[in-house]
């Protein structure tokens, strides 16, 4: 029953990568600190009154108005800031990810803030930082998503026991950002399947003496600038690059079937072994495809296509 309590409550939040706090957002109580001062407090007044101590009750309310001051202080240090959650890099399952909070404080400076997950299974240390007056500072948290695809960020905690850490401020706060997790690839990484040649690639050679270039072909995305023909894409308004002969004239196409023989054959596996085949690829600058069923993506080269590769991978269902 609590946990469905506050399942519920915490489903009240709105799902926002940008959270300011306000008087409505904000809670407040006092810490086991605060508790045993106000017993404290209550002590010394009973002694003053029993035996009229003059400067026992000065004592007393002035520590009483201390700790009164220290609530609008604490509240005070959350009220007025802006949080936002930068969007997180994708990692490999297993491997952490960086999640940052950028603090913004359009007033005064603001002390002793920290961040923590408000789920136990995660690490509940909170990461402290001050903002400065018309500034910014960032809290660093990490999270290891244990299998690809997406996975939601979970609901965070910023809190504040500043000044005299009698009362602790505190609101929750719901990201609607999500971590993408990439199969973890096969270790060690399996050998690439074979490469065939690319369609055409025998007619769009044509050899240049004294040069390197061996050719013309279609724009193909991961070309640098410099492979650009500028005056062809100027004449004919398409894009074509040049071909040299250090340039292989094959393509590698990673397919489903050729993954079989991955570990206990499961999809899982399967998407392992085609993740490490990608990397691979990657590192050695391959012009390459991929098939998986129901699904094609055309060969090309470089970080981007990369990264679409793996993300295919990554959702494939």
């Amino acid at each position: 029953m609590r946990a469905r309590v506050r399942q519920w409550w915490l489903a009240r939040h709105p799902a926002t990568d940008t959270w300011t706090l306000n008087q409505h957002n904000i809670y407040i109580l006092p810490t086991k600190g605060g508790l045993i001062f106000g017993i404290t407090l209550l002590a010394m007044l009973v002694s003053s009154i029993n035996y009229q101590l003059n400067l026992g009750y000065v004592l007393t309310f002035l520590l009483t108005g201390s700790g009164l001051v220290s609530i609008h202080l604490t509240h005070g240090t959350l009220r007025g800031l802006t949080l936002r959650l930068r969007p997180a890099a994708p990692v490999f399952a297993g491997e952490p990810a960086l999640l940052e909070v950028v603090m913004s404080s359009a007033g005064a400076a603001r002390h002793g803030i920290g961040v923590h997950f408000h789920d136990r299974r995660f690490e509940q240390r909170n990461t402290w930082c001050d903002v400065p007056a018309m500034g910014q500072a960032s809290a660093r948290l990490s999270i290891v998503p244990p299998t690809r695809g997406w996975h939601a960020v979970p609901v965070l905690v910023v809190e504040t026991r500043f000044p005299f850490g009698l009362f602790r401020a505190w609101t929750h706060w719901r990201p609607a950002s999500a971590v993408l997790a990439y199969p973890r690839p096969e270790t060690p990484s399996p050998a690439l399947p074979t490469a065939q040649s690319a369609p055409g690639a025998a007619g769009q050679a044509q050899q240049a003496e004294g040069s390197e270039l061996d050719g013309v072909r279609a724009w193909r995305r991961g070309d640098s600038l410099r492979q650009v023909m500028w005056k062809k894409v100027a004449r004919s308004g398409e894009m074509v690059s040049r071909e040299t002969t250090s340039e292989s004239s094959s393509e590698l196409w990673l397919d489903w079937q050729a993954s079989h023989g991955a570990a206990d054959g499961s999809v899982e596996a399967r998407l392992s072994r085609l993740t490490a085949w990608v990397l691979a690829a990657g590192q050695h600058q391959l012009v390459v495809g991929l098939r998986l069923p129901g699904r094609q993506i055309a060969a090309a080269r470089g970080e981007l296509h990369q990264r679409e590769l793996l993300r295919e991978l990554a959702l494939w269902s």
